[in-house]
């Protein structure tokens, strides 16, 4: 149900696509269908709810990254290509979850937020081995630049394709992240 809401949200839009169309693209019934949810607005919760779920089980070997740089390189590394696997999925999301009710809206985020304190986490213990001289509030926003620039990539795929790949993607990201500009 799931794979299929994900692609009719791709295709139509989630205001355009019916609970009948998903239950059809799921091989359900539409009354079988409304025995695992009540409204549509369900169904893109659990869409979200599966999104994170697969982003923190592959992202959970990061929890065990040395807190090094070279433990970070490997983090944005393997985050980078998760969304990579995952663009479709990323893109529903970001576009759909206007549509999602505030209580399930606020969990999303707080997913979000859980992706995010694993970069910052890293970043953290990069600085308290002398490996980064930042600020609490600059290691944060770094953090937050990370999980960005990564979703950036399901973004903007359509137009950096032509001259990107996945990794040359992350070597260029992960260079302007940790190097900045030199000015």
């Amino acid at each position: 149900m799931i794979q299929a809401a994900i692609r009719l949200f791709k295709e139509k839009g989630f205001h355009r696509t019916t609970t009948r169309e998903i239950a059809k693209a799921a091989g359900f019934s539409i009354g079988t269908l409304y025995e695992y949810i009540r409204t549509k607005e369900d169904i893109l919760y659990l869409v979200c709810d599966n999104i994170y779920l697969e982003v923190l089980k592959r992202l959970e070997p990061l929890q065990q990254q040395e807190a090094t740089i070279k433990g970070l390189v490997s983090a944005i590394y393997q985050y980078y290509h998760l969304v990579d696997d995952m663009q479709d999925e990323m893109l529903v999301m970001y576009q759909e979850s206007k549509s999602l009710p505030k209580d399930a809206l606020e969990y999303v985020l707080s997913k979000e937020m859980e992706m995010v304190g694993l970069f910052k986490a890293l970043l953290i213990g990069c600085e308290k081995k002398g490996e980064l001289q930042m600020s609490i509030a600059e290691l944060n926003l770094l953090a937050h630049q990370i999980v960005l620039q990564g979703q950036a990539w399901a973004f903007r795929r359509w137009a950096w394709r032509k001259n990107l790949n996945i990794e040359d993607y992350i070597k260029m990201q992960t260079k302007i992240l940790l190097n900045g500009i030199q000015v």
